[in-house]
C-alpha cells in the first residue's frame, strides 16, 4: 500500500494529469480508499452504461459520501433506443462487443486523449489478459495506464477491506462476485472463477477497456 501511495505522490508531483476509473465492486474499494488518502481531487470516472444494477448506483453514492469523493459518470453518445441491430434486438443481446464499445470504450477515449495517467485497478489473477499486462502500459490515445493493484490477490483485497472497515457491494452477499451491467451478469458459485459471472455463454471475458484501450 505504501508503495502505491508513494508512486501516486510522485506522479502528481511531476505534474501528471491523473484520473481513475471504478466499477464500484467490492474489489474496487481499496484503490478508491488509497486515492482518497492521497488526493481526493483526482477525477474518478465510471461508465454509466444505462444497464448498471440499481444497487451499484446506490453503492456509488454511499462510497462518495464515505470517502469524500465525487464520481463522474460517462455515457454513450448513442441513445439506448438506437442501440439495436437490424432486427430491432438490443446490442447487449445480439452483439455484446459492440454494446461494450458504445457504452464503455468509446466514452472513455476522449478522457484518455486529455490526460496523462489512467489509474486502473485490474489484477493479474482476474484473467489471462490481465495477467499479461505490466504495471505501466501505453494506450492508443497517448495516456499511460497505471495498474497499482496488478499483483494484489483477492485475499489481499479482503484483508485491506477488513483492516479499514470498508463495505462490500450489496449484491455480493446474494452471490454476485463480479458485477457489471445487469443483463450480462449472473450469480456464480464461490468455487467458480469470478470473471465467469460476466457474459455467461457468450465466449467473452473482457469489455474492451482492457483489450482495445491498450497499445498493441
Amino acid at each position: 500500500m505504501k508503495e502505491i501511495e508513494l508512486q501516486l505522490e510522485r506522479l502528481l508531483k511531476d505534474g501528471k494529469k491523473c484520473f481513475a476509473t471504478s466499477s464500484f465492486q467490492s474489489h474496487s474499494i481499496p484503490l478508491l480508499h488509497i486515492i482518497s488518502r492521497i488526493d481526493r481531487s483526482i477525477p474518478v470516472y465510471y461508465l454509466n452504461t444505462g444497464y448498471l444494477f440499481p444497487e451499484t448506483l446506490s453503492f456509488k453514492d454511499q462510497l462518495s459520501e464515505m470517502l469524500g469523493m465525487d464520481f463522474i459518470g460517462l455515457e454513450s453518445a448513442i441513445p439506448k433506443l438506437q442501440q439495436r441491430d437490424s432486427n430491432g434486438k438490443l446490442f447487449f443481446a445480439s452483439d455484446p462487443d459492440y454494446c461494450c464499445y458504445l457504452n464503455k470504450t468509446q466514452p472513455l477515449e476522449p478522457i484518455l486523449a486529455s490526460k496523462d495517467i489512467w489509474i486502473n485497478g485490474i489484477r493479474a489473477d482476474q484473467s489471462k489478459t490481465r495477467a499479461a499486462m505490466s504495471e505501466f502500459e501505453e494506450t492508443p490515445q497517448g495516456a499511460l495506464r497505471y495498474h497499482p493493484m496488478l499483483q494484489w490477490t483477492s485475499k489481499d483485497i479482503w484483508e485491506y477491506r477488513k483492516k479499514f472497515g470498508l463495505p462490500s457491494h450489496p449484491l455480493e452477499e446474494k452471490g454476485y462476485l463480479s458485477i457489471g451491467c445487469e443483463p450480462c451478469t449472473r450469480k456464480i458459485s464461490m468455487e467458480s472463477d469470478e470473471r465467469s459471472a460476466r457474459w455467461f455463454g457468450m465466449n467473452k471475458v473482457e469489455c474492451g477497456l482492457h483489450t482495445d484501450l491498450i497499445k498493441k
